[in-house]
C-alpha cells in the first residue's frame, strides 16, 4: 500500500494562512490504514489547526470530509456541491489523490497535508517498510521475490557491488545486502541458474508519466481520444 506521513503543523498552517474557510478532505484508502489521512486523522488535524489559528487576525474555520478513495472519480463526485463554499481545500490523501482532487476542482487551491513516502507493507502495528519503487519492469521472478531496486541501496540489477561485508550493505551494518539475500533464497529454492541472467542498465531519466489501461477497456478510451 501507499505509505504517507502527516506534515508538520507549522508547514500546513503556513499554506492555509491566507484562506478563511477550508475543507480538509480525507481518504479511506491506504492513508487511513497507515494512520495518516483517514477520518480520525482529519478530525485530529482540524482540531490542531483550529487551536493554532485561534487569536489570529484573519478568521479561520475548517471542516472535514472523508471520501472512500481520492484516486477515483465516483468518490470525488461527492464533493462537487460541497467545495463551492470553501476558499481552499486541504488533502490528506497520497500524492496521486491530491493531484486528482486538484484536477477535479481546478478553481480551488489544493494543499497537501501529508508527505507520500513509499509503497510498502505493514510489518507490525505502526511499522511500515518500503518494498516497491513502481519501476514498471518487475524482476521478482528472477530474484526470489526480493526487489533489488528497493532493497539494494544502489538499485543494482546484476549482483552486488564490491562493498558488502558479512552479508551486510556497505551503507550500514544494520542493512542486509539485498543480493546476498537474493542468492540465499534462490539457493534454497534450487533456482540459482536464474541469477546468471544479465539485465541491461536501467535508463531512469527516460521515465515519464505512466498510464495503464486494461485490455478490455482499450477500445473505449481509444475512441474517446
Amino acid at each position: 500500500m501507499v505509505i504517507a506521513e502527516i506534515k508538520p503543523l507549522d508547514e500546513i498552517k503556513s499554506m492555509l494562512k491566507d484562506y478563511g474557510r477550508v475543507l480538509n478532505v480525507g481518504c479511506g484508502g491506504c492513508v487511513a490504514v497507515c494512520l495518516a489521512g483517514g477520518q480520525k486523522e482529519v478530525d485530529n488535524l482540524n482540531l490542531r489547526l483550529s487551536l493554532s489559528f485561534k487569536g489570529e487576525a484573519v478568521p479561520f474555520s475548517i471542516d472535514g470530509y472523508t471520501v472512500e478513495r481520492q484516486c477515483e472519480v465516483p468518490f470525488l463526485a461527492e464533493l462537487d456541491r460541497m467545495v463551492k463554499s470553501y476558499d481552499a481545500l486541504l488533502s490528506m490523501a497520497c500524492g496521486a489523490g491530491i493531484q486528482f482532487l486538484a484536477e477535479r476542482f481546478p478553481d480551488k487551491p489544493v494543499f497537501p497535508a501529508v508527505n507520500t513516502t513509499f509503497v510498502g507493507v505493514n510489518k507490525d502495528v505502526g511499522w511500515y517498510e518500503e518494498r516497491c519503487k513502481c519501476c514498471g519492469d518487475c524482476v521478482l521472478d528472477m530474484t526470489g521475490g526480493i526487489c533489488p531496486v528497493t532493497m539494494c541501496a544502489k538499485s543494482l540489477f546484476n549482483g552486488p557491488c564490491g562493498g558488502p561485508k558479512d552479508g551486510h550493505c556497505e551503507v550500514s551494518n544494520d542493512i542486509p545486502c539485498a543480493w546476498v539475500n537474493i542468492y540465499e533464497r534462490l539457493k534454497a529454492q534450487g533456482r540459482l541458474d536464474g541469477i546468471h541472467k544479465i539485465y541491461a542498465p536501467r535508463e531512469w531519466r527516460d521515465q515519464v508519466q505512466r498510464s495503464s489501461v486494461l485490455e478490455e477497456y482499450r477500445d473505449r478510451y481509444t475512441k474517446q481520444s
